[in-house]
């Protein structure tokens, strides 16, 4: 098939690229590089089925493909904060221009939603069929609602113009090609690490969160993608639920060092807990994470360590 791949160099954009390179698709690969970088595609870029380009979500674009996965969006809170309103613009306008080119073309469209949408939740573990608590104005509010609006533009061209639609949402996911400078909690508890520096944690640590190692994560992308009969939203995550103070003690003994962790006010907004309820990915996807936490660090803190070798970290 003929795909394209918005976002395509970013984390989880150039591992769906490599993913599907492999499988024998035509991969066209579509990145502003905000938060997306071409050292995570660099090993693609001699395969000829493997196009890249640069390009705005937000701007129109027109290509003829079978599949289209819409990644496109920074998903930390220091980037999508950094310009609040061009985020909320790429979570809609994205999502508008991959609908309507999937509309013209009949192509499959994929969009990658999240845990997000679920606010800071009052139903843990949380089932796709859960509203959401969410501040609609709040300084997380341009990628949380973004990213819900999103969804009902996705639905609506579904239930009007009858385009074929995936919907799934991500749950922390982490790996090696996150970007050291991210603020998510993984890559600052290893880079902090591998420096010697005090972790820093928010709040009293007791927050939870389920981390997702980023090959399981694709896994369920590409069943979602070609599964018939299914539009979503299916929640992909890895249900296994750990405080701040675990993951950063599980990080502190793979990594050695004499870090201390030192404790600061908890960010506005900042969820307390957050877990999947993937019930419905194991039943309609057959579909559940394999990778355990302590073995997915090991491949991501080795990525970071030869960042920092090189002095790109």
């Amino acid at each position: 098939m003929r795909i394209l791949i918005t976002g395509g160099a970013g984390f989880l954009g150039s591992h769906l690229c490599e993913r599907l390179l492999n499988e024998g698709n035509e991969i066209i690969c579509m990145d502003n590089y905000f938060t997306g970088r071409k050292r995570n595609i660099a090993h693609l870029l001699n395969n000829p089925y493997f196009e890249l380009v640069r390009h705005d979500v937000t701007e129109p674009f027109k290509y003829e493909v079978d599949q289209i996965y819409n990644l496109a969006c920074p998903a930390s809170p220091p980037h999508y904060q950094h310009n609040p309103i061009k985020t909320t613009k790429t979570s809609v306008l994205g999502a508008i221009h991959c609908l309507g080119l999937a509309k013209r073309v009949g192509a499959r469209v994929f969009q990658a939603s999240t845990s997000e949408v679920y606010g800071d939740p009052e139903i843990h573990p949380q089932p796709e069929s859960y509203k959401g608590s969410v501040n609609p104005i709040g300084i997380r509010a341009c990628y949380d609602e973004g990213k819900r609006c999103a969804e009902t533009l996705f639905f609506d061209y579904h239930r009007q113009n009858n385009v074929d639609i995936r919907v799934v949402r991500i749950f922390n996911t982490y790996g090696p090609r996150m970007l050291p400078d991210d603020g998510r909690v993984v890559s600052n508890f290893i880079v902090q690490a591998l420096k010697g520096e005090d972790i820093t944690i928010y709040g009293d640590g007791l927050q939870t969160r389920s981390f997702c190692y980023a090959d399981d994560l694709i896994e369920g992308f590409i069943r979602l993608m070609n599964k018939d009969g299914i539009t979503g939203p299916v929640n992909i995550g890895n249900p296994g639920e750990f405080t701040m103070l675990e993951l950063a003690e599980l990080i502190l003994k793979k990594v050695g060092g004499k870090s201390k962790l030192t404790f600061h006010p908890l960010p506005g907004d900042d969820p307390k807990q957050r877990r999947p309820d993937i019930t419905l990915a194991k039943q309609e996807l057959g579909w559940e994470p394999k990778v355990k936490l302590e073995d997915g660090l090991d491949p991501t803190i080795d990525y970071f360590r030869k960042l920092l070798a090189e002095g790109k970290a």
